[in-house]
């Protein structure tokens, strides 16, 4: 996906307790929604999805998304509305824990990645001198080798039994790159500005600095950064699973992918096997993707426009 985190220089605002009153923070937010459609939209398409993962469960018995738990290749019906694989899988079932299962890879990589990349950011940005050297030494390390490569090798050599919780970890012990990167240019700005200087003459420690006036300021940016590093995860475990590399199984959208390509779905006209799954994961990755433009513009004053 687009990389829409701000520039390196953007964050130097003042500490976000002059945002003023809730009833004023209530008026912002109100006024931000209107004028960004493209976060409305994204806001929508997520929801839709967490709706077909969460309520689903009311109206379809997620044990069909086992095998052999339905009749085996059949098309859409009154019975099966998005029909049934050649394992005899309701592709529904599959879709609703499919869902569920493919976000919580996404958000367990994503918070760990970033909450990773933001204490190493904090120390090599803040603290500077060998901390800088050698957490910017080991960044770079990381970056310069290809991550598909890395997982690839990781998960082909895994002795336990794939999960999604596994494959989570697997992705996360990767995603702390960018965001540590990111954040620590962001806080060699930040430690120079006048309120965080007022606040060290003033006699404020280190952890006070960092969590009650830089940390605040920060937020925006990293709600932007747990987006792109949710967006990136779903798209390293969607890729691993269409190896044959993810849980065996769980009925992850990757997983059906591949189960899909397996057994030639599309060549032998099971079209409605394949497609499923590909029209959940475009529309939330462009939902992801209309969230990080939305998320842009208040992670980035330099594209704030009049009204707020």
């Amino acid at each position: 996906m687009p990389d829409h985190s701000p520039s390196s220089s953007t964050l130097g605002a003042p500490p976000a307790g002059t945002w003023g009153s809730a009833s004023r923070q209530r008026r912002t937010i109100t006024l931000y929604l209107r004028r960004n459609p493209s976060l409305l939209i994204g806001l929508f398409l997520l929801g839709v999805l967490a709706a077909i993962a969460i309520g689903g469960r009311l109206v379809v018995d997620i044990s069909m998304a086992d095998p052999l738990s339905a009749p085996a290749v059949r098309a859409p019906s009154w019975d099966y509305p998005l029909g049934t694989d050649k394992q005899g899988r309701n592709l529904f079932a599959v879709l609703v824990v499919g869902t569920w299962l493919t976000c919580k890879v996404g958000l367990i990589s994503g918070v760990l990645g970033v909450l990773t990349g933001t204490i190493l950011g904090f120390v090599a940005g803040y603290f500077g001198r060998w901390w800088d050297a050698v957490i910017s030494l080991v960044v770079d390390v990381f970056l310069a080798v290809p991550p598909l490569l890395i997982l690839i090798v990781i998960s082909a050599n895994l002795e336990t039994t794939m999960t999604t919780t596994t494959m989570a970890l697997i992705i996360a012990s990767l995603a702390w790159r960018e965001p540590a990167r990111r954040i620590r240019s962001q806080v060699l700005i930040m430690r120079e500005m006048a309120y965080v200087n007022t606040a060290r003459l003033n006699g404020t420690g280190s952890l006070g600095i960092i969590f009650r006036e830089m940390m605040p300021n920060l937020i925006p940016y990293l709600m932007a950064s747990l987006v792109l590093a949710t967006s990136a995860a779903m798209l390293s475990s969607v890729g691993l699973e269409a190896l044959g590399l993810g849980p065996q199984n769980e009925p992850t959208l990757g997983m059906t992918i591949y189960w899909a390509m397996h057994y030639s779905a599309l060549l032998q006209g099971y079209w409605w096997w394949m497609m499923t799954p590909l029209l959940v994961l475009i529309l939330l990755f462009l939902g992801l993707y209309l969230v990080t433009v939305g998320l842009d513009e208040l992670a980035n004053p330099r594209l704030k426009r009049g009204g707020v």
